[in-house]
């Protein structure tokens, strides 16, 4: 087992690939918080992973809020007895629509989630990271934290900005023995791409997944299971000299212009 004994937290880990993550985490020999804004769903999820709760369970917080995220601290440190050491910061919300058409007050709410949250989190994570021997902080940034695609532009902006806080909390947490590196997937087939899909006009969204995934050079869209993998390798000794990267889980995606 590569996480026998480590004490993580996964936020935004009701569902999806953060789920997959919290899942992956204790199959690899840790215990695991499952934070999310929708409380039901992460004790859902936790009581799914270990139903005694010795192993999981599930947190509410809403990362936009500072508060939420000291809370969601003190609350994984009482269930550890113990400093987190690995942090994974993987909640946010998605974007979709014209630029100029979209409402100041929707777009506030995906600053406030996916910079603000993230920036919150991780202040409260990383005073208690700071007190492990084995730390790690996992950001999610996206394949559109170093490309850009139109009618995302909000979540483009957020992500660009998860990789900027990526390399500077490497820098400075260093010294303290604090890894930070960030996930880059594509686009998953999820509930959260199929709602994007949606949102955007498809009267086929299957198509569409389909269609998605034939536009990669490897021709499958990575899988929660493929982010679950990295998050657990970064987390690992396996990987005890990276920190400051922003790993592409992208099916080739960035590597550049392909055409089947």
């Amino acid at each position: 087992m590569q996480l026998e004994g480590y004490n993580t937290v996964v936020t935004g880990a009701a569902r999806g690939l953060g789920a997959a993550a919290a899942k992956r985490f204790v199959a690899e020999g840790a215990r695991v918080v499952v934070a999310d804004i929708d409380g039901d769903a992460a004790n859902a999820c936790a009581r799914e992973i270990d139903p005694t709760g010795q192993r999981a369970i599930g947190v509410t917080c809403d990362i936009a809020e500072p508060a939420a995220c000291d809370a969601l601290v003190a609350r994984a440190e009482a269930f550890f007895g113990a400093p987190i050491d690995v942090f994974c910061a993987h909640a946010g919300l998605g974007f979709a629509g014209v630029f100029h058409e979209s409402d100041p007050a929707f777009i506030k709410r995906i600053v406030d989630v996916n910079v603000l949250g993230t920036i919150y989190s991780a202040q409260a994570a990383l005073r208690s990271l700071v007190k492990s021997r084995q730390a790690s902080l996992i950001f999610t940034s996206s394949l559109q934290s170093v490309t850009a695609r139109a009618q995302r532009s909000i979540y483009t902006t957020t992500k660009h900005a998860i990789v900027g806080l990526t390399k500077a909390l490497a820098l400075e947490y260093a010294p303290l023995g604090v890894r930070v590196n960030a996930i880059a997937p594509a686009s998953t087939d999820t509930p959260f791409l199929r709602g994007q899909f949606e949102f955007l006009g498809s009267k086929d969204v299957d198509q569409a997944v389909r269609d998605a995934a034939a536009s990669m050079p490897l021709g499958w869209l990575p899988t929660p299971e493929d982010f679950a993998n990295t998050a657990v390798f970064l987390a690992s000794p396996a990987a005890r000299s990276i920190t400051g990267i922003n790993l592409l889980l992208d099916s080739g995606a960035a590597a550049g212009i392909f055409r089947r």
